[in-house]
């Protein structure tokens, strides 16, 4: 199958549905231009910022996408390359796009509160605090995840090994990339430099330090670099936006941009050679090679090309509280996720080529196993097609780079946004830190519920990244869920249509409830066998929590939802 004909449809599905789909959402809820934005009426100056559209979306973006839309669409491929771009395109529109949006426009209509808070709105203060304890749960997942995923990317296993340099590589140019951003926002924020030529100098620093990295790396192990991590993400949580989140999720938003731009142009050029053929099979069956049905697997395992839990907290977390004119969010929101799900099927299409250079499709385990290395393996192989295989090393290089930047990201953003959720776990409804007093106090203090969340998500980071992803993907899709819960039944309060939640949300729940109970009988046998390792029993535990955890909230907004139908409409709001 032609890898150009399969990105074009999915370009155009995805712009179609941002032009008709995303625009209905913002009259169907309500969107008003006019009307201020927490960034402005709760002004402070460290998380209540208001940014230029470009730079929140460039943070928002970067934040989203992570590493999730190239693990997840690689990971998922032995299903077959047809069911993973459908649910990419259509389930990105229908599904996560919507799902992000709708996060984002509530939040901003909470002054930049949590999923927590608007789901206390609709259905209280004790379905609040269920869903921060949910919350912290599938954070801690997505802090370890990352965490092996940057580290396996910085890590030089074996000086002989052919990811040698090109990790070491990774590691200086994304170190040097943290320095230009701190530099960029210091100049933009605190020197008044005008943003467009700050953002070029900001770009020709990118391309300088990417040439630098070509030449000198870093060399350290894989103990080492989670260690450094979980300095760095602590460190980074707690500054303010203005020093680092926003300059370095913005210029690394083009790095993304210029990767997406380069896998175009490598998917163009193939095409006249020959090498953007997509190998992998259209359908391999109802299950994998590995026994697990289609359904739910296929949905978990994409996780993020299509639909992200996690999407809802950098929505109601960190971007609602920067968000220059409500008139943003559609494209904040609902844009950035149908990018990303084009970035999927770039994902899907890059281990598509490669197929049988994969360890999916038998190819060599070593050098293209994980889903970084088939990534920017795919998209190297198709350019140097064209540009000669000189350009091969640049490419990938560039693309383990690009991969890294954005995990570093939601690290960064997923650790901000624990210590929000512990504070509004602990604070009592019209009280503030200085309140609190004994336990409650110490435990949320930024620095102390920083330190606990990164300790716990880093050090779980330690653990094969297949056995966390197998239990993030289940807890992030049932975040999804339960986001759309609270949306859903937030609107219906209001009195706007919220029915374009029904199925999206019950479908989430469903799939998602399925996986983990597939995991938590599957580990029951093997905890009867007495082959258990600790690795098992982390899974079962955490499964059998989030299942728990998700039936009682999703009771909690059936019965609000059957509650609201029985209720004669109110005022639109």
């Amino acid at each position: 199958m032609s890898a150009l004909l399969i990105l074009i449809v999915a370009v155009v599905a995805l712009a179609l549905g941002y032009v008709f789909y995303g625009s209905w959402l913002a009259k169907q809820w309500g969107v008003d231009p006019n009307r201020e934005t927490p960034a402005h009426t709760s002004y402070d100056g460290k998380d209540f910022v208001p940014a230029n559209p470009a730079v929140l979306m460039g943070h928002h973006f970067s934040s989203i996408a992570g590493a999730g839309p190239i693990n997840g669409p690689i990971q998922a491929a032995v299903f077959g390359w047809v069911p993973v771009f459908l649910w990419c395109v259509l389930g990105g529109i229908f599904f996560g796009a919507m799902h992000d949006f709708g996060a984002l426009f509530a939040s901003i209509r909470h002054n930049g509160g949590s999923i927590g808070e608007i789901m206390e709105d609709s259905m209280g203060p004790q379905a609040k605090k269920l869903f921060i304890v949910f919350a912290l749960a599938v954070l801690v997942l997505v802090i370890a995840s990352f965490t092996a995923v940057v580290a396996g990317t910085f890590v030089s296993v074996d000086p002989a090994a052919a990811t040698y340099s090109a990790n070491g590589s990774t590691a200086m140019t994304s170190i040097l990339f943290i320095v230009i951003a701190a530099i960029f926002g210091f100049f933009v924020y605190r020197k008044n430099a005008p943003v467009g030529p700050a953002t070029i100098a900001g770009i020709v620093g990118i391309i300088a330090i990417v040439i630098l990295g070509q030449a000198a790396g870093l060399h350290f192990s894989r103990t080492f670099w989670v260690l450094f991590i979980a300095v760095y993400v602590t460190v980074a949580s707690l500054l303010p936006v203005w020093i680092l989140l926003q300059p370095r999720d913005y210029l690394s938003s083009f790095l993304l941009y210029g990767m997406m731009a380069i896998a175009v142009i490598a998917i163009v050029g193939a095409t006249f050679t020959g090498a953007a053929t997509v190998e992998a099979p259209a359908f391999y069956g109802w299950k994998n090679p590995a026994g697990q049905p289609l359904f739910p697997f296929l949905f978990i395992t994409v996780a993020c090309g299509a639909c992200s839990g996690f999407h809802s907290l950098i929505s109601s977390g960190t971007s609602s509280k920067q968000i220059n004119n409500e008139k943003d969010a559609q494209i904040i929101g609902y844009g950035s996720m149908v990018i990303e799900s084009a970035l999927g099927v770039i994902s899907l299409i890059a281990i598509g080529v490669v197929w049988s250079q994969s360890s999916a499709g038998g190819g060599d385990k070593f050098l293209l196993s994980a889903p970084p290395t088939v990534f920017a393996g795919g998209i190297a192989t198709m350019f140097a097609s064209f540009a000669g295989e000189k350009s091969y090393s640049l490419i990938y290089n560039l693309f383990t780079l690009a991969v890294s930047v954005f995990a570093l990201t939601s690290l960064d953003s997923a650790t901000r946004l624990c210590r929000y959720l512990f504070a509004e776990l602990l604070t009592p409804e019209g009280k503030t830190h200085e309140d609190l007093t004994g336990a409650a106090k110490f435990f949320s203090t930024p620095i102390v519920s920083t330190l606990i969340m990164v300790v716990i998500g880093c050090g779980m980071g330690f653990m094969g990244l297949s056995q966390i992803w197998s239990v993030f993907g289940s807890a992030n899709q049932l975040l999804a869920g339960v986001a759309m819960l609270a949306v859903c039944t937030w609107l219906g309060k209001i009195g706007r249509n919220n029915k374009m939640f029904f199925f999206p949300m019950v479908f989430m729940l469903c799939a998602t409830i399925c996986a983990l109970c597939f995991t938590i009988f599957g580990n029951f046998g093997k905890i009867g066998a007495g082959s258990a390792d600790w690795g098992t029993w982390f899974q079962t535990i955490w499964s059998i929590a989030l299942v728990v955890l998700a039936v009682i909230l999703a009771v909690t907004a059936f019965k609000t939802l059957s509650a609201q139908a029985k209720q004669p409409k109110g005022k639109k709001a």
